[in-house]
């Protein structure tokens, strides 16, 4: 893992969130399947029609290990991109973790896995291998525009995307709003007199 993956890593989105001023944020429908699931990565991405996996297939024999398989199913909640035994060959083989801005299924088998997931959702309905998708190419997720080789990261808020030609400015941003969040939470957790000056601060008393 790259240094700027392992620092972005120890981050809440959250916290890169603000550094880029809530505009790389995919659609906080996408959430990961259990609460404490953490990812964070290069994008592998992956574009498939509704109802077709055969190119995310193609991605896990060519991701490397670490990978964000980053998946545009056009956010299709009927057909399943993936199930347990597709997630748990991406495990298998050293991938990151899954985004898709569509559905899984097999989610107790998959949460057993303990492989971050993290999708609008689950359904019972497999998808078809017509063949037809692309991958490591530009794609659309949530709402977001993604290239190969963004960094991805994704916890229990949500899944922000960082630009390659920006990830220097952003992790100095996001390192700096973490260090005055947590000066902030010091200065005034359990003191009543501080959290009132603080409110009339902000609320320009």
């Amino acid at each position: 893992m790259d240094n700027h993956v392992q620092e972005f890593k120890k981050l809440p989105t959250t916290c890169i969130s603000d550094a880029m001023d809530g505009l790389n944020n995919l659609d906080p429908s996408i959430k990961p399947l259990k609460e404490d699931y953490k990812l964070a990565g290069r994008a592998f991405t992956v574009k498939i029609p509704v109802g077709d996996n055969l190119a995310v297939l193609k991605a896990i024999r060519n991701a490397k290990s670490g990978d964000i398989l980053v998946v545009d199913a056009k956010g299709n909640q009927y057909r399943a991109i993936a199930g347990d035994f597709v997630v748990g060959m991406m495990q298998t083989i050293g991938i990151g973790g899954l985004v898709v801005d569509g559905v899984i299924r097999d989610i107790v088998g998959i949460k057993e896995l303990d492989f971050p997931v993290f999708s609008k959702g689950t359904t019972v309905a497999a998808s078809g291998k017509a063949g037809v998708g692309e991958i490591n190419v530009p794609i659309s997720c949530g709402g977001m525009p993604i290239h190969p080789g963004d960094i991805i990261v994704g916890d229990a808020d949500g899944v922000v995307v960082i630009p390659q030609s920006s990830e220097q400015e952003v992790l100095a941003k996001a390192l700096e709003k973490l260090t005055k969040d947590q000066e902030r939470e010091a200065k005034i957790s359990g003191n009543q007199d501080a959290i009132f000056k603080h409110l009339d601060h902000l609320l320009g008393k």
